[in-house]
């Protein structure tokens, strides 16, 4: 490994992530959910700060960007939205690479929640930093993208090497957990969301998961399977998709 990650507890239910490259001793913040508890992370581990790395726009992520801005004298990167609500050092597009000391991110275009939401993918060490796009057992809800357009996104993610650790931005398993039980009755998913409620209970974190964990119980990935459960047949991958996403909206458990 040459990437330490730290994660800890942000706002209600966010994670921020502090990145370091062991070989530079370079480091980086995954967006910017709460900026007191992002300098505080920062002085216990005795860290400065060379970039943040912003996923997408909206305020519990790119909120505190000013603030570390000034603290730290970190460099911003991050897609074009961002600039709806501070400013960019570097705007970056799918294909492009971002580099923390000697580790190199592929930025990954996968708009859906956002229209310019991307994802930081880590080939050498199988990290992906996805924000809100993907979550254990979920995605993102659909702000500005339309559902063939998240489809292509939550495929894009799928088709990472199934042991890449994914780091989503928000605890939402549990209540992730829930919903998909009433569209996949199947063992594997009982089995996980049985493992999510035990680790819950503890106070464990449920973040990060896998991309492969993801493709087998993940009911979003899968809708093209579930959605003849929901009632719909013959649809395209990305109508099944959003009728498993309209499920979800209309869930209340």
């Amino acid at each position: 490994m040459t990437l330490t990650v730290r994660q800890f507890p942000c706002l209600s239910d966010n994670y921020g992530f502090l990145i370091r490259d062991d070989a530079s001793g370079r480091t980086a913040c995954i967006d910017t959910p709460d900026a007191a508890a992002i300098l505080s992370e920062l002085k216990a581990a005795g860290w400065g700060l060379d970039y943040i790395f912003n996923t997408h726009w909206h305020p519990d992520h790119a909120g505190g960007n000013a603030e570390i801005k000034a603290a730290t004298g970190c460099q911003i990167v991050g897609p074009a939205e961002v600039t709806r609500i501070a400013p960019l050092d570097r705007t970056v597009t799918d294909g492009d690479e971002v580099r923390l000391g000697e580790t190199r991110f592929q930025v990954i275009e996968c708009g859906g929640h956002t229209l310019g939401h991307i994802a930081y993918f880590d080939a050498a060490d199988r990290i992906a930093f996805v924000g809100d796009t993907l979550f254990a057992l979920g995605c993102g809800r659909l702000f500005e993208g339309q559902p063939d357009q998240m489809w292509t996104s939550l495929s894009r993610l799928a088709a990472l090497p199934e042991e890449t650790r994914v780091y989503c931005a928000h605890e939402y398993t549990a209540s992730n957990a829930r919903f998909a039980l009433t569209v996949d009755p199947g063992p594997a998913l009982k089995a996980r969301a049985d493992a999510v409620f035990a680790a819950r209970e503890r106070g464990e974190p449920t973040v990060p998961t896998t991309i492969g964990l993801e493709k087998a119980t993940n009911p979003f990935l899968r809708a093209p399977a579930l959605a003849p459960g929901l009632g719909k047949t013959g649809l395209a991958d990305y109508e099944a998709f959003a009728a498993v996403r309209a499920a979800k909206d209309a869930f209340k458990g």
